[in-house]
């Protein structure tokens, strides 16, 4: 992957990736949904936060525990065509009332990803992103994974406790 920048944890810089994390209640419930944010060139992480909001550098429910790392080299146009596609959906995003159903987070960077032709598709959806940080989003290290999976075991092992002493 022909990233300029590296990968940065500790400053939060994820260049031509996808980041998600975890949205307390919803993601402890079904683990595989969560909020999604698209990053620049540079790293700077861009997420539909809520109605008329598109934040920059600070994710609505804090810092990513996933990322997916996409391929530059597969978007028409390159690292300028990234960057534009980005910001046009930001902007674009910044009229949009949120909706937790159909017009989200996962929505925005749909956009921005249907912008840019990546990788030569035009039919991003919030389904399809959520579907593809599940299976292929790497943890941010051991911390990322446990913010990600610990109170969803919790939950269950609760519910599971329960279930036995009734049963």
């Amino acid at each position: 992957m022909a990233a300029t920048e590296p990968i940065e944890v500790g400053k939060n810089r994820y260049p031509f990736c996808i980041v998600w994390t975890p949205i307390p209640l919803i993601t402890w419930i079904f683990p595989f949904i969560g909020h999604m944010g698209i990053c620049t060139s540079t790293g700077i992480i861009r997420d539909f936060a809520g109605s008329y909001h598109v934040s920059e550098d600070q994710m609505g429910f804090g810092d990513p525990t996933k990322y997916l790392q996409l391929e530059i080299s597969k978007v028409p146009g390159g690292v300028s065509a990234w960057d534009r596609a980005v910001q046009d959906a930001s902007e674009e995003y910044k009229s949009h009332m949120h909706n937790l159903f159909c017009d989200n987070c996962h929505s925005h960077v749909a956009l921005a990803l249907n912008n840019m032709a990546y990788p030569g598709k035009r039919n991003w959806n919030m389904v399809a992103l959520c579907w593809l940080m599940l299976f292929r989003g790497k943890h941010i290290g051991c911390s990322g994974f446990l913010r990600t999976w610990t109170p969803s075991v919790f939950l269950l092992t609760i519910i599971a406790v329960i279930l036995v002493f009734i049963a």
